[in-house]
């Protein structure tokens, strides 16, 4: 068997990242359904009938429909656990397993306190709920042993040792554990050649790259090349992908990587596809978006009423008036509206009359200030924005329109965050957080353009159900 066929069957077990989503999702899919059969069988054995009744029996005549269905529901609160970096780690898989298995028996109690005696099967929530968390941590065990191991890793080589691909393997260096076994790097300017670069020897020029293919059984080249590429390399590349490999670009690596995009590395040509070519929101998404904020704020505005029952007498007894806090923030297209929240922070939080960026445990906020900003209550009165169409549930959070004109001027394509109606919640928010100095503000907005590129509902349900896990771990700021 010759070296190009071994390396194309041994390239099959090496899976990229979406592959490793779909492998995750199917994987817990099985586990959640084998649960479910668990489940049936263990509640028909608890079953007191007159007569003796078979398991095909107690099926036809006992569970609920709704009950077939939590394998689904398993799925939707799993959905914190999909990014395939964080789930090759097994503390974090732990912990957002332990999450998704609270927030389900959260929302079973509420609605066994709120049904008729009876009527919900404690025995079979009981069983799915155990059989399904203690399946799905055994599949993610073998998954994280199995895919992490050095035979299952892509393998890769970068072209470009200057600038970007500097920045590509920086990126890559800083992912645990890493997404490629890399080989090297592939440069054309002699200079380079047997240095180092963030700890990845040059190799040589392009002539390298067929030989290098064959020998280390590559599966990626990652092209990080700025400005004009030779024609000698630009042919190796083509000759590369007819030998099977997946050429990437550095700005879709990055994106596959991070799931955000790099705007210290992106020229006007890709703002232009990206965001004009490319964009172009569907009359229809827009549709169905405003009518799920209008449910979504209705159903905001009536929890905002159930909470400011407990907590306005508590900020009024801590530090008095005003209970709210409203602000001038850019809106969609820079259009100003007032943005309200409640009060978290101190009467002299911005004492000199500059503004600030909010910090993580902010030494301005209010005790009770510090717990709402952990687990965003102080977001609620935001619910009333939605309402009105200032904003939607989904979206690049608002900035202040004289931070904005700051931010400008400092870094790149910082005006495009704009292009989409700001959110209560985003992807910069389940990502990333506050930003508390200019570079983080540089990475929060690659998170935004990022969406911004990329919105659909279904990416917009995937922000609000990774919202409900951000909150419920408390891991505001």
């Amino acid at each position: 068997m010759s070296n190009s066929k071994r390396t194309e069957q041994a390239s099959l077990w090496r899976l990229g990242i979406g592959e490793r989503r779909a492998l995750l999702i199917f994987g817990d899919l099985f586990m959640s359904v084998l649960a479910l059969v668990i489940a049936l069988y263990y509640w028909s054995t608890g079953v007191q009938q007159p007569g003796p009744l078979s398991f095909f029996e107690f099926l036809q005549a006992r569970p609920p429909f709704w009950f077939y269905l939590l394998p689904f529901f398993w799925l939707v609160l799993l959905v914190e656990t999909y990014d395939p970096h964080r789930a090759s780690r097994w503390p974090e898989t732990r912990a957002g397993l332990a999450i998704a298995a609270l927030i389900g028996m959260g929302f079973y109690s509420l609605f066994y306190f709120t049904s008729d005696p009876g009527s919900l099967p404690r025995r079979g929530v009981a069983g799915f709920a155990l059989s399904a968390w203690l399946l799905t941590m055994l599949w993610r065990l073998v998954y994280i042993r199995i895919f992490t191991a050095p035979q299952f890793m892509r393998r890769a080589v970068v072209v470009g040792g200057g600038a970007t691909g500097e920045a590509l393997l920086k990126v890559i260096n800083a992912i645990l554990p890493l997404p490629y076994h890399l080989v090297g790097v592939i440069d054309d300017d002699p200079k380079k050649k047997g240095k180092k670069v963030q700890g990845h020897v040059v190799l040589g020029g392009n002539k390298l790259l067929l030989p290098l293919i064959e020998r280390e059984g590559l599966t990626d080249v990652l092209v990080a090349v700025a400005g004009r590429m030779r024609e000698d390399m630009f042919g190796a590349l083509l000759e590369a992908q007819e030998h099977g490999m997946e050429i990437t670009r550095m700005p879709v690596a990055y994106e596959e990587l991070l799931d955000r995009v790099p705007v210290h590395h992106l020229e006007a040509d890709w703002m232009l596809r990206s965001f004009i070519d490319e964009t172009r929101i569907n009359r229809f998404y827009q549709v169905f978006k405003r009518l799920i904020d209008i449910v979504g704020g209705l159903v905001g505005v009536a929890l905002l009423i159930l909470i400011s029952i407990f907590l306005i007498p508590i900020i009024l007894l801590e530090s008095g008036r005003p209970i709210f806090f409203s602000q001038t923030r850019a809106g969609n297209g820079g259009r100003p509206y007032t943005i309200i929240k409640f009060r978290t922070m101190r009467h002299d939080a911005e004492e000199d009359g500059s503004p600030q960026l909010a910090k993580e445990d902010d030494e301005r906020s209010t005790p009770l200030g510090r717990i709402m900003r952990k687990a965003h209550l102080d977001e609620f009165p935001q619910f009333i924005n939605v309402l009105r169409g200032d904003m939607s549930l989904v979206g690049p959070r608002p900035e202040r329109p004289e931070l904005m004109q700051h931010f400008e001027e400092l870094i790149p394509f910082y005006r495009a965050r704009l292009l989409a109606k700001p959110g209560i919640t985003g992807w910069a928010q389940i990502n990333f957080g506050y930003a508390a100095s200019l570079e983080d503000m540089a990475i929060k907005l690659e998170y935004d353009l990022y969406y911004i590129k990329r919105q659909s509902l279904v990416l917009d349900v995937v922000i609000l159900l990774r919202t409900i896990a951000t909150i419920f771990g408390l891991r505001g700021r």
